[in-house]
């Protein structure tokens, strides 16, 4: 994970549409990594705003409910001016992560799961067509496809005890610790359920803390990341995360480097979010 997170915030650094080549280098980067899983992968390559972008798929098909899919997908462009250690190099680590595991269980799971790389999460696209999340996530609807959970690991490295090293938006912060060591599961109101299985699926196995919240979409941040294309689709989706700018200080700063990130807890909560993806899929403990 760490080696990933160098080579995408360190050797790559920025990787959006003004860096066309970087973005281009992470994409074949990440495409390799997946298909080393041993994973069959594919480009999903789209054209918007004049420029060729492309989503990154690798699929283990399941055994007994392959129509039904479990989505793993995470953001690997950068915001502007940011190497984007944890924003989201972090995330796709995870991913990758996450794929390895689940080949290395040497089973398969009752579902269908597919790990993803999007593109164009960060603005201008953030919310419009040309989001890699939101093109992919319409395909899906469009093909009628019963995608029963999406996972979107987003900033997914940096914890702390430092004392009230956690923050919130009002009034959040009556109700969930003021330390920053724990693990968030967020989705949208109508994702309830999946918040609370994760939840569940992850205590029983991790380390971590976590902490879990199903809100309104209009609380600030809360369709920060690739889960709200999903959740704009109609299907269920949860951002995991370390709450970005709530706790990390260096959140969209040319500073979000690789060195910045804690990895031992990092892949703590790694090891908890594949055995949760794991069991969402039908897999057997």
């Amino acid at each position: 994970m760490r080696r990933d997170v160098e080579v995408l915030a360190g050797q790559i650094g920025e990787r959006n549409y003004r860096f066309p080549r970087k973005l281009a280098a992470a994409a074949d980067y990440v495409e390799a990594r997946l298909a080393a899983s041993g994973l069959p992968t594919r480009r999903l390559e789209y054209r918007y705003d004049g420029m060729t972008f492309c989503n990154l798929e690798a699929v283990l098909p399941g055994q007994s409910r392959p129509d039904e899919i479990v989505i793993i997908g995470a953001h690997y462009d950068t915001a502007l001016g940011t190497p984007g250690a944890n924003d989201n190099a972090s995330g796709v680590a995870t991913v990758l992560a996450i794929a390895n595991a689940t080949v290395a269980r040497g089973s398969v799971p009752a579902r269908t799961m597919r790990f993803l790389a999007f593109t164009n999460e960060e603005r201008p696209y953030f919310w419009g067509a040309g989001m890699g999340s939101l093109v992919y996530a319409r395909a899906c609807r469009a093909r009628g496809e019963k995608v029963v959970a999406m996972l979107a690991p987003e900033t997914m490295g940096y914890y702390t005890t430092a004392p009230h090293s956690q923050r919130y938006p009002w009034p959040f912060h009556w109700f969930y610790p003021s330390v920053g060591n724990f693990l968030g599961f967020i989705g949208m109101l109508s994702a309830a359920r999946l918040v609370r299985r994760c939840l569940s699926f992850f205590r029983a196995h991790a380390t971590l803390p976590c902490e879990g919240a199903a809100l309104p979409a209009f609380v600030p941040r809360i369709v920060a990341s690739d889960h709200s294309s999903f959740w704009r689709c109609g299907y269920p989706a949860v951002m995991i995360t370390d709450t970005a700018e709530f706790r990390y200080p260096y959140y969209h700063h040319p500073e979000d480097t690789p060195d910045k990130l804690a990895y031992a807890p990092f892949v703590s909560a790694v090891l908890g979010l594949a055995n949760v993806a794991w069991r969402l899929a039908g897999g057997q403990t």
